[in-house]
């Protein structure tokens, strides 16, 4: 068996590259040339001959436009990358009877209510990155190839940057943060995502009628002034040495971003732990795991 890994060191792709490895023989890609193989997925031609080339039974499509607040002005290469590269993607499958693989985001609703998403709640983006993100859905849809599509949220890993690293410099620096408390959801590590991909492959392989849309997110759920004081207690309780002394709670609205935010980015995973026979840790483990890792080096 031959999988395609588009998009190999993004934050998902580097944990795939692990998870993967063990299903058959993996090509995977890279956006630049210095990395290795590359494809940038943009290159909407290059990306059906590279396809065609391999000839994979599976595609894992790790590649997206993640700048929330540059795809308001860079609305084409969003739609590229996020909508018109996974048609290309989702046709190639159809051509070569493979599965593809997909991830998307809880930016594809509102962000209204207190209650989990469900997978068949109407969508409704508030920003152009959930719209392009959405389009992406839509155009595997409508090609009817096999797929999965996990739409996760709030995603990180000790890999590049991420939200508890900007915390932890911040704190070294500062005495006063001020961070937003109305949004709320569960911190992600590409390490599940990427473990429960592999497992969620393996299953589909032998009963196909387990494709579709799931939402994969760890358990629980935090505001981002939560997850903040989560990693500062910790890593003050580890012998960090931090100025911070105070974490004011503040509304989404007080920091405005070209971007809208959902505030709710709750989703119910219940589908895809019962389909998968799956149990999704608490985001604390995972998080904890990655501080561990970042505050050793």
């Amino acid at each position: 068996m031959k999988v395609l890994l588009l998009g190999k060191n993004g934050q998902i792709g580097w944990e795939l590259q692990r998870s993967l490895a063990p299903l058959g023989e993996l090509v995977a890609l890279a956006r630049h040339s210095v990395d290795g193989p590359y494809l940038d997925v943009s290159d909407l031609d290059a990306l059906r001959a590279t396809i065609r080339k391999v000839q994979p039974d599976i595609i894992v499509n790790a590649a997206a436009y993640t700048g929330v607040d540059k795809a308001e002005s860079e609305r084409d290469l969003a739609s590229r990358v996020n909508a018109q590269a996974i048609e290309v993607m989702a046709e190639e499958a159809v051509r070569l009877g493979a599965w593809l693989v997909h991830y998307s985001t809880d930016y594809v609703f509102s962000g209204e209510g207190r209650e989990p998403w469900k997978e068949a709640d109407t969508v409704a983006p508030v920003n152009f990155y959930g719209e392009s993100k959405l389009a992406g859905e839509r155009a595997i849809a409508t090609t009817g190839c096999k797929h999965l599509i996990f739409r996760t949220s709030w995603v990180y890993s000790a890999r590049g940057n991420n939200f508890a690293k900007t915390m932890l410099r911040l704190a070294r620096e500062r005495e006063v943060l001020n961070v937003i408390d109305d949004q709320i959801g569960a911190p992600t590590g590409a390490e599940l995502i990427a473990d429960v991909t592999a497992l969620a492959i393996q299953q589909v392989l032998r009963r196909p009628e387990l494709g579709g849309l799931y939402h994969l997110a760890a358990a629980g759920e935090i505001s981002w002034h939560g997850y903040a004081k989560h990693v500062i207690e910790f890593a003050k309780a580890n012998g960090e040495a931090l100025a911070v002394e105070t974490i004011n709670p503040i509304d989404a609205s007080a920091y405005p971003a070209p971007a809208v935010r959902p505030l709710n980015s709750r989703l119910n995973t219940q589908k895809l732990r019962e389909n998968f026979s799956l149990h999704l840790p608490d985001w604390q483990s995972g998080v904890t795991r990655m501080l561990r890792e970042v505050l050793s080096k």
